[in-house]
């Protein structure tokens, strides 16, 4: 009798729950805007998997969540507020407002006054800063001795924040390093991404370390069931290095084995930067708002003046920090490719490991070089997430149509992140140019006016470029009919990718 009872209820809970989660799944895509095929993709989805399609979508496919309702945006927002109140003349960081005020004056040149003008409109938050200086590393076995010398000379605060903690020789000689540094009295603090890093969480790779004194550990995660996150794709790839608030390093390398040169292959071409100057000021704040979000650690003590000391003019470089994340309705660090594009006169060079950009940035590529543009691509021959790959191939034959060439370096992977504009202006940092770095993770990016530093960035470029294959027009479109299938079927994945 009870099973019948259990049965009549499950043929009537299974349907209902099944209506009721594709109704929630619909009511979330045509609350605002975004690609149709996304959206049907993921009604598709939820109508044929009851139950757990909407689940996936609920992990999967929720790439903003409304501002006033989400937990990150409230705590950026009090961490802001924190901040202004201790900009006024009484609080110790007056010398930071006074420094955020004096924004400096756009180059002469036309197309960096361009950009200027239209982040300005857009990137208020943080302005554009002069007086810095910013030096480019290629691949682990250049910036990790220098990472480490500096964590070494740290005299009183190590922050670090990671998105790949390896498990391995690499990600335990950081952690040896901080530690020793932590035993001597100096503030550590390490945040780390739970998915990228997962291997060291699982296996508690950082628990012994966390019993030690002035060590603080935390993860990011947006996957916590008592407080109804389930966003398992909503993650923090940003890998930034701060050191007693006066020098910072950021880019692509992440802390494993794989960029450094072992008896197993060559490491990981990656592009890393060291950044002295008030710029280093903006990493801090980044940083620190995170850890508060993740750590609840009081803001009023995180925004102190040791954390941000008083630093003298230590170049003519002038940057421009901009943070992009599902939190925010701008979509600024597309903007910044597209205004970048747009504002380009004679040459554009790109290099990402993972290519499966927005329409927007598409569009923007084919115009500037049906303009006159010269626009060369360099990616990655062979990737390390192969549906990735397949899917920013779909795309290839529109750019090739519009003349932009296409380069693809054999292995060791690329995993270089840059953007060169006319040999005067780069984005540079820790985005790849797809959708799961432009709207789905939190990143940051730097806008560098310097042309002497744009034109280094570009002969590490070439060097990439001499070394890869260009991509044939008629070969390409002559590949295999299954190739096309493949590539077509995972393009349809690129909102999540």
């Amino acid at each position: 009798m009870i099973p019948d009872i259990i049965r009549r209820a499950a043929l009537i809970a299974i349907p209902a729950f099944h209506i009721l989660g594709f109704i929630g799944v619909a009511a979330y895509c045509l609350r605002r805007r975004r690609e149709g095929a996304s959206t049907l993709l993921w009604l598709t989805v939820a109508w044929s998997f009851p139950i757990l399609g909407p689940l996936l979508f609920l992990m999967l496919g929720v790439t903003r969540v409304p501002q006033k309702a989400w937990r990150t945006q409230r705590a950026n927002d009090a961490f802001r507020a924190e901040r202004q109140t201790r900009e006024s003349e009484a609080m110790p960081l007056d010398y930071w407002r006074r420094l955020r005020e004096s924004m400096a004056d756009a180059p002469e040149d036309e197309t960096s006054r361009t950009l200027v003008k239209t982040m300005n409109r857009f990137g208020d938050e943080f302005p554009l800063l002069g007086s810095n200086t910013i030096e480019t590393l290629i691949g682990g076995d250049a910036a990790f001795p220098q990472m480490l010398s500096a964590i070494d000379d740290a005299t009183d605060h190590i922050h670090l924040q990671t998105y790949i903690l390896g498990n391995d020789a690499t990600g335990r000689l950081f952690l040896e390093h901080l530690a020793a540094k932590a035993r001597q009295g100096i503030v550590v603090r390490l945040l780390y991404d739970r998915i990228g890093s997962t291997s060291a969480w699982l296996r508690g790779m950082l628990r012994p370390y966390a019993k030690i004194p002035n060590f603080h550990i935390d993860s990011w995660h947006q996957m916590d069931l008592f407080q109804w996150r389930f966003q398992i794709n909503l993650r923090n790839h940003r890998k930034a290095l701060i050191i007693d608030g006066k020098i910072a390093f950021v880019g692509g390398i992440n802390l494993h084995i794989e960029n450094t040169t072992r008896p197993q292959g060559e490491p990981i071409r990656d592009y890393h930067f060291i950044v002295r100057g008030p710029i280093v000021h903006e990493m801090q704040y980044t940083f620190l708002r995170d850890w508060h979000f993740m750590s609840n650690e009081d803001a009023s003590q995180l925004l102190c003046e040791r954390h941000f000391p008083l630093i003298t003019p230590s170049g003519q470089t002038l940057i421009r920090l901009v943070n992009g994340g599902p939190s925010s309705d701008v979509e600024s660090l597309t903007d910044i490719y597209c205004a970048a594009l747009a504002a380009a006169t004679d040459q554009v060079l790109i290099v990402t490991p993972y290519f499966v950009p927005p329409p927007d940035i598409l569009r923007a590529m084919r115009l500037a070089s049906l303009r006159g543009v010269s626009i060369k691509l360099l990616l990655p021959e062979t990737g390390n997430h192969p549906t990735a790959a397949l899917a920013g191939r779909a795309f290839f034959e529109d750019l090739l149509n519009a003349g932009i060439e296409i380069y693809l370096r054999p292995p060791p992977l690329l995993h270089a992140k840059a953007l060169v504009v006319d040999d005067k202006i780069a984005v540079v940092g820790t985005v790849n140019l797809d959708n799961r770095s432009l709207r789905l993770n939190y990143e940051t990016a730097f806008t560098v006016f310097d042309e002497p530093f744009a034109n280094e960035l570009k002969q590490f470029i070439l060097e990439d470029l001499a070394a890869s294959s260009r991509v044939d027009l008629v070969q390409w479109r002559n590949r295999p009919a299954g190739a096309r299938i493949r590539e077509n079927l995972c393009a349809l994945l690129a909102p999540v990718l």
